[in-house]
């Protein structure tokens, strides 16, 4: 049976929508492994920007949230097998520990898809950005301290927790709004600038 002429221009736009999609999905991956693996400061990296920019940016709520939790588990792998391996024994694809740190990606993505989706001006971003460092900070602190390793499980315990990790924090806020500006605002200036990459740029996000 021969295929239909007319089908076929449709055909191709499905495919370059879709090659686009999974290009723009595997490169914030990409991203948020590499700014974990490469030299960098205690929390600066691009995974709360990428969470953020997801959430903001992709239809597929599902999709919001494989992009930074596949970044976390892939780069995790990585550390704890090579840079953190003499903490463990034997090969390491997930431990316990982490659960805390991917709530609070995942409940990042959900800032990015109830704050930043419909408006997403530069204080608005900053805004939320902040939010998303603040509540990093809140949930993987808390989960330090209920492993009760480091710190005692009492209210001075759980201070203590919190106040030793401020330095750490206020690192993180910088970083992700450097990297949220870089996302947010590399995407604006791609659509501004070059009107013909516009609708692939927004076909591949939405």
């Amino acid at each position: 049976m021969s295929q239909n002429p007319s089908s076929q221009p449709s055909q191709q736009h499905s495919d370059e929508r879709f090659t686009s999609h999974i290009g723009v999905i595997a490169g914030m991956i990409a991203l948020a492994v590499a700014t974990r693996l490469i030299p960098h400061p205690w929390n600066v990296t691009a995974v709360t920007a990428v969470a953020l920019f997801g959430g903001a940016m992709l239809r597929d709520w599902r999709l919001a949230l494989i992009v930074p939790l596949t970044a976390m588990w892939l780069s995790d792998v990585v550390l704890n097998n090579l840079i953190y391996a003499q903490y463990f024994d034997g090969f390491v694809l997930w431990h316990s520990d982490l659960a805390w740190t991917y709530a609070a990606v995942a409940l990042t993505v959900l800032l990015g898809r109830t704050l930043l989706s419909r408006r997403r001006g530069v204080l608005r971003v900053a805004g939320v950005s902040v939010t998303a460092s603040s509540l990093f900070f809140v949930l993987t602190n808390l989960g330090v301290w209920a492993s009760g390793l480091l710190y005692p499980l009492t209210a001075a315990g759980l201070l203590a927790c919190y106040i030793a990790a401020i330095p750490f924090n206020a690192q993180q806020i910088v970083g992700d709004l450097v990297w949220c500006a870089v996302l947010f605002s590399g995407y604006a200036l791609v659509c501004r600038h070059l009107p013909s990459a516009r609708s692939r740029q927004r076909a591949a996000l939405t």
